[in-house]
């Protein structure tokens, strides 16, 4: 515990890359979505499966090289072929990859494509959430529920849990998570993104305490998904990069998933 807790404090400068946004925000989420695939693909070669680096990183620096190139205000106009493009790409060569057929096998292409989806595409709405800004409205500001309504829960959980958790909510993917424990976690993200609200964007109050309800049920989501892949792949964490939290995968599993989640309420139900 006295471990997490020093590792958390070391992280919360971080928390400026994330106020000061554009490029240096652009850079950070480069970097997770790097070193995040990295373990992502290491988990699955330790069962023997051998997804392609190569691809991955190359997809990496495509995504982010379109996102500077093109339209820098959310995926709009002409970026979206670009995007649509770059979708194609991806499973075009994890499948081409599959050529060696003597070599590889249909899991090595899987896993390549999985990866690049879920660690690298995922993460990057964060930057597209962050992109708004360009805009006369404040929505850019809503990146702050990404981070608030994932550690929140996470937070709130695992205290919740401890304290008053007796019923197993998925023994078989997280033996110590309660639904106790869950309903916590949510009620912390409903309570920590209306403070949000209230103090930073007012006049989206309702929309922070939705997306605070939002966000406590998917961050979860990402979580527990996070863990089914570590069981299969039979490793405890992705990497040991942040003491006491294993690596970037381990501390960004629930960012994964409410990442997409407030760009598309943002998308849809905000700026549509």
């Amino acid at each position: 515990m006295k471990t997490r807790i020093i590792s958390a404090c070391v992280m919360l400068p971080a928390l400026l890359i994330v106020y000061f946004g554009g490029y240096a925000l652009l850079a950070a989420c480069f970097l997770v979505a790097v070193v995040g695939l990295g373990e992502f693909y290491r988990g699955f070669e330790a069962m023997g499966i051998r997804p392609s680096h190569w691809i991955g990183n190359a997809a990496v620096v495509a995504l982010y090289a379109i996102n500077l190139l093109t339209d820098r205000s959310g995926i709009t106009g002409d970026s979206v072929l670009w995007h649509l493009l770059w979708v194609f790409g991806v499973i075009a060569a994890s499948i081409l990859y599959l050529f060696r057929i003597d070599e590889r096998k249909p899991e090595d292409g899987m896993a390549t494509m999985t990866g690049v989806f879920y660690v690298v595409f995922f993460s990057y709405h964060a930057v597209l959430i962050d992109q708004f800004r360009s805009g006369a409205n404040e929505y850019h500001l809503l990146i702050w529920l990404v981070f608030i309504t994932a550690f929140a829960t996470d937070i709130m959980a695992y205290f919740t849990g401890y304290a008053f958790g007796k019923h197993k909510l998925c023994p078989k993917i997280s033996p110590k998570k309660t639904v106790e424990g869950s309903i916590g976690g949510i009620v912390g993200s409903i309570l920590c993104s209306g403070l949000f609200g209230y103090f930073a964007v007012p006049q989206l109050l309702a929309d922070c305490l939705l997306i605070g309800a939002l966000g406590g049920v998917i961050s979860q989501f990402g979580d527990l998904s996070a863990s089914v892949f570590k069981r299969k792949m039979g490793i405890k964490d992705y990497g040991t990069l942040i003491p006491g939290h294993g690596g970037i995968m381990d501390r960004f599993d629930s960012v994964m998933f409410t990442a997409p989640m407030v760009y598309y309420y943002i998308a849809f139900v905000l700026a549509g």
